[in-house]
Parts: structure tokens; C-alpha cells; sequence
């Protein structure tokens, strides 16, 4: 499953793993995702929502 938000398709960031020493390894920072029932269209579906678009109310929580 893609670490993706269904609402502004914002996925996963790269860069480096600096150390003290300047030594350089890959890392990525994941999207904080949250599976919510979301209300699109009148209907109720499960889907995987960035905690931006829940705070700023792009999505409705089905109740």
C-alpha cells in the first residue's frame, strides 16, 4: 500500500542521515497517515488521510 494521503496525494519525503562526523546515509520522512471514514460524494468509505487536510477540514469525518 502506498504511503500516499487519498485527499492532496502527499507521500513520502528524502534526503540524508547526517552525523556528527558529517557521515551521510538515506532516510525518508513518511507522511503522518491516518485510516478515517471520510464522507465523499453521500457515500462512507475507508481511506488513508494526512493529518493536514484532517486539521484543516479538506476531508469530513463520517460520523
Amino acid at each position: 500500500m502506498a504511503k500516499r494521503c487519498d485527499i492532496c496525494s502527499k507521500g513520502p519525503a528524502s534526503g540524508n542521515n547526517v552525523s556528527h562526523s558529517m557521515r551521510k546515509t538515506r532516510r525518508r520522512w513518511l507522511p503522518n497517515l491516518q485510516s478515517v471514514r471520510v464522507k465523499i460524494a453521500g457515500t462512507v468509505k475507508t481511506s488513508r488521510v494526512c493529518t493536514r487536510c484532517l486539521r484543516s477540514k479538506k476531508v469530513t469525518r463520517a460520523v
